[in-house]
């Protein structure tokens, strides 16, 4: 197998985490992760314009083969909901403008997958990323980490899906 660059994202209007890892099917190396950020005080439009052109910035410095996205998971605050679902409408646009194959997961099926348990704690999932990954301590912000858990899920997705040979 050749390498697989896989981006990760956890949506998000004000922050929007990012990883991107590579694999050669033997193991994962992290290139990058952190949060893409939109100030509070610019208008909705500009807001999503500028994560857009973030996006794009990235997309470009990693050139990724797949991204992995989580869903929308029920919101209680009506208005989040929808500011989160634009902004995952901005990153799934920039994703097939650069021709990126996108691969969604569920928070539920990303714990399951790093974890064996659906409704594992955050900090759990977090320890599991850091020991996967060889990372010294949990990864932070939240935002980052769950990129990198949604990364690091359907990289084991690939493997499993994978043929021996």
């Amino acid at each position: 197998m050749d390498v697989l660059r896989i981006a990760g994202f956890d949506p998000g209007l004000a922050l929007t985490g990012y990883a991107f890892l590579e694999t050669d099917g033997h193991g994962l190396r992290v290139l990058d992760y952190g949060v893409l950020r939109t100030p509070s005080r610019v208008a909705l439009p500009e807001r999503l314009r500028r994560l857009h052109e973030q996006v794009l910035d990235l997309l470009m410095r990693f050139s990724p083969h797949e991204a992995a996205v989580e869903q929308i998971f029920f919101q209680k605050n009506v208005r989040t909901a929808f500011q989160v679902g634009q902004a995952r409408g901005v990153l799934l646009l920039a994703l097939a403008q650069q021709g990126v194959p996108v691969f969604e997961y569920t928070p539920n099926v990303v714990k399951q997958t790093l974890t064996g348990y659906g409704a594992a704690p955050k900090a759990q999932v977090q320890r599991m990323v850091a020991l996967l990954l060889g990372l010294a301590r949990p990864p932070s912000p939240d935002d980052a980490a769950d990129a990198l858990a949604v990364a690091l899920c359907h990289a084991r997705h690939r493997w499993l899906a994978q043929p021996e040979g």
